[in-house]
């Protein structure tokens, strides 16, 4: 049976919210890198807030670079207190998860994963 550890993201201080700075795939904020290899699985919950008085467009870039390929888009509704917009979807061989947003400074992007072992 396999063991489940649960873990912050790997581009969290300690736990805390990692604020999305760029606007742009290029200079994509980073959310999370998985472990190389493939004897581990990470499961991954992430949550996004907006601050902005208007809604913004959050685009998560999973595991590379290519869009549309790699790329899933959320509009996060203006102050409407966290929102989910992964689900528990895996990812694994050291791949990163970044994000970029419509506006610079405003959206926040927290949550955890289940490392599958």
């Amino acid at each position: 049976m396999p063991d489940y550890i649960k873990f912050p993201l790997s581009g969290s201080v300690d736990g805390k919210r990692i604020l999305i700075t760029a606007t742009a795939s290029g200079s994509a904020t980073p959310i999370h890198t998985v472990p190389a290899g493939s004897s581990s699985i990470d499961e991954v919950w992430l949550y996004a807030y907006n601050e902005a008085t208007s809604s913004v467009l959050l685009s998560i870039l999973w595991g590379g670079t290519v869009e549309p390929n790699d790329v899933n888009r959320v509009l996060v509704s203006s102050q409407a207190g966290k929102t989910l917009i992964v689900d528990g979807q895996i990812l694994q061989n050291g791949l990163t998860i970044r994000a970029y947003a419509s506006a610079s400074n405003v959206i926040n992007v927290d949550g955890f994963i289940n490392r599958i072992q």
